[in-house]
C-alpha cells in the first residue's frame, strides 16, 4: 500500500472530504468520455454514481468503527452493487434491428459504483487504478473493439409457395449458425396462384458463405426465389 495514503485511511472529516473528493474526481473522468460521445448516462451521472457509492462504504465504515454498533460493514456495499444493476438496466436499450445499445455504459456504471466504494472505504489504490483501466477501455480499447472484423447483419428476401418450405429454410439457416433477428410474412395472389414472402433478418455467428447459402435453398421444395 501507498505510504502516501496512510492517514486518509481514518474515519476523519478531513479524510471522509478526500475520499468523497477523489471519488467524484474520478467518477467524472469516467462520465466525460461518455457524455462525448452523447450516450445516456454521462458526466453528471457518474459522479453521481461514485459519490453515492463512496458514501455509502462510508456510512458502513462509521456506523461499525466509530459508533460501534454490530452491523455488517459489506452491506451497504452490496445494496449499492444491486441498485446499479437497476440503474444501468435503464441505459440498454435494443432498436428495430435487435441491436443492443447501452451496455458499455451500464458496465462503465456498475464499475464505476465499485471504485466509488473503494475510495469510500479507503483503498485508493484500487480505485485509482480502477479508475486508469476503465478510461483506458472506453477510449483506447474501443478503437480495438471497432476494428475487429466480424460478418455484419444481413436480410433475406424468400419467395416460396408451400409453408413446410420456410420453416425448412429457418432450419436450414439455424443449422449454420444464423441467428434469426427478425421475420415479416406476406402473401399474394390467391388458389392456386398464392405465393408468399418472407422477409428475414439474419446475424452470423462466424464467417458465412452467401453463395453457398442461396444455393441449397433454391433446392428445397416450394421455394421460388431467395435473394440476399
Amino acid at each position: 500500500m501507498l505510504s502516501v495514503f496512510g492517514t486518509a485511511r481514518n474515519i476523519t472529516f478531513l479524510s471522509t472530504l478526500v475520499r468523497l473528493l477523489i471519488a467524484s474526481l474520478c467518477g467524472g473522468i469516467i462520465g466525460i468520455e461518455r457524455s462525448a460521445k452523447n450516450r445516456p448516462a454521462g458526466f453528471r451521472t457518474h459522479i453521481l454514481v461514485a459519490i453515492g457509492a463512496a458514501a455509502a462504504s462510508l456510512t458502513g465504515h462509521y456506523i461499525f468503527l466509530e459508533l460501534q454498533m454490530p452491523a455488517d460493514i459489506t452491506r451497504l456495499g452490496a445494496s449499492v452493487i444491486t441498485g446499479l444493476g437497476f440503474l444501468g438496466a435503464g441505459t440498454i436499450i435494443v432498436t428495430n434491428r435487435y441491436a443492443v445499445k447501452g451496455l458499455t455504459t451500464a458496465a462503465g456504471l456498475w464499475t464505476t459504483g465499485i471504485i466509488g466504494l473503494s475510495f469510500g472505504a479507503g483503498f485508493y489504490e484500487g480505485g485509482l487504478l480502477g479508475t486508469l483501466l476503465v478510461v483506458l477501455t472506453e477510449n483506447v480499447f474501443s478503437e480495438v473493439g471497432r476494428n475487429i472484423r466480424r460478418a455484419p447483419d444481413f436480410h433475406m428476401t424468400l419467395y416460396y409457395t408451400e409453408k413446410d418450405a420456410l420453416d425448412q429454410v429457418m432450419r436450414y439457416c439455424k443449422d449454420k449458425k444464423l441467428a434469426i433477428l427478425d421475420l415479416q410474412v406476406t402473401t399474394r395472389g390467391e388458389g392456386a396462384g398464392l405465393e408468399y414472402k418472407a422477409l428475414l433478418s439474419m446475424r452470423p455467428n462466424g464467417s458465412i458463405h452467401y453463395d453457398d447459402l442461396l444455393n441449397h435453398i433454391h433446392t428445397i421444395a416450394g421455394v421460388s426465389s431467395a435473394t440476399i
